[in-house]
């Protein structure tokens, strides 16, 4: 018998050790262990009660089967109304495409983008998943170190020094995920013009938008330059994470392309779930402004308290909803040093090597929980002993 075995390209996409750590911090609540989950960045928030009805009222009334492989068209419209009124750049519903989650959205740029042998820059620390859509997709990831001297944020001259003529897409985060950081107007979009002066295509993955503290602002990169892909969803703002909801604004060159691998790939996204994203939309100030406030005081709560325990935070996280704290008082290995805080506190976090080499010793925090949980994990890692 012919053994088979695991494509090369799949052994290119590296373990999500986020996901790592909570899959073994379910091995202990399924033994009776009690969990304090800091590790995902999951809303602990229920959705508005009207996205529900919608949801169920969409099922009710048949709303089942197979839409528009680009998403409803008055989800598309909405979804433009938004950037019209929130950013004052106007987005043709047509070069929306909705996604299940942003995750498709993020494929579906990178295959419309690279070929094989082609370079993406994405920031170190960045988003852990980044490296393995691109690598997957045949390309190779040069990563734009950022320093907690200049407060995580990219600098500019940096990009245009890293980039070379095989880079076709730089990855834009902000704000950030792991750094909790928002990148100012002025640098986001001087990072755009790098990237365009050199033929290089900005992917600016937006998920966080809206959820900014201490007078920073979320600034869409729609408003520099139509030339960008856009990313952006319901699971963070609206607290629909396993709702799977999410688009990409598409430039129009790459239109044709990505509707051809949204038919292929996805067909389209869930049916009634779009009614739902609908709905979130058209009562988001009321919930989101509520949302974030209290976002807010989690973050005002933890930081302090996290540099009260010797856990280094350079600089304070200013959107999103994370932390990224230096724990190398406690250990330089971060993914050992996160199974040891699970084993000996029972809170759950995530390890920075995740999120690249320049996090590896640091720790990130999500306050995507309640606030006596919160008080409750800091209780508990009083106690931790370093490795």
């Amino acid at each position: 018998m012919v053994l088979l075995s695991p494509s090369a390209r799949s052994h290119k996409v590296d373990a999500f050790k986020v996901m790592q750590i909570l899959e073994e911090a379910k091995s202990l609540e399924a033994s009776g262990a009690n969990i304090v989950h800091l590790e995902i960045g999951q809303p602990d928030l229920e959705p508005p009660e009207e996205v529900r009805q919608a949801l169920y009222r969409a099922v009710k009334d048949g709303e089942t089967g197979y839409t528009h492989s680009q998403g409803h068209p008055r989800l598309r419209e909405a979804i433009s109304k938004v950037y019209s009124e929130d950013y004052g750049t106007s987005v043709d519903p047509d070069s929306i495409v909705v996604t299940m989650g942003t995750s498709p959205a993020l494929l579906l740029a990178l295959g419309a983008l690279i070929d094989p042998g082609d370079e993406v820059i994405i920031t170190d620390p960045g988003y852990a998943c980044y490296a393995g859509n691109v690598e997957f997709l045949g390309g190779s990831v040069s990563r734009l170190q950022l320093t907690a001297d200049s407060g995580f944020i990219p600098d500019p001259q940096a990009l245009r020094e890293l980039i070379s003529p095989k880079t076709k897409a730089f990855i834009i985060n902000s704000p950030s995920n792991p750094t909790g950081r928002t990148i100012p107007r002025s640098t986001l979009f001087e990072l755009i013009s790098a990237c365009e002066e050199s033929g290089v295509t900005v992917i600016s993955d937006e998920i966080y938008h809206g959820m900014s503290y201490s007078g920073a602002v979320s600034h869409s990169a729609r408003e520099h330059s139509k030339s960008c892909f856009v990313l952006n969803g319901f699971s963070k703002m609206y607290a629909m994470p396993g709702w799977r909801l999410g688009f990409v604004i598409v430039p129009e060159t790459y239109r044709d392309a990505i509707h051809r691998m949204q038919q292929n790939f996805f067909l389209c996204a869930n049916n009634f779930v779009q009614w739902a994203g609908l709905a979130a939309i058209e009562i988001r100030h009321s919930f989101t402004h509520a949302m974030v406030a209290e976002y807010d005081k989690r973050r005002q709560y933890l930081v302090p308290e996290l540099r009260r325990l010797g856990l280094g935070v350079p600089v304070d996280p200013d959107g999103a909803f994370y932390v990224l704290a230096d724990a190398t008082r406690f250990g330089n290995d971060s993914m050992a040093l996160a199974r040891h805080i699970l084993k000996t506190t029972k809170v759950a976090v995530a390890p920075g090597i995740d999120f690249g080499s320049s996090a590896e010793g640091y720790i990130r925090f999500s306050y995507a929980n309640s606030l006596d949980n919160l008080k409750e994990a800091v209780t508990r890692l009083s106690e931790l002993e370093p490795l």
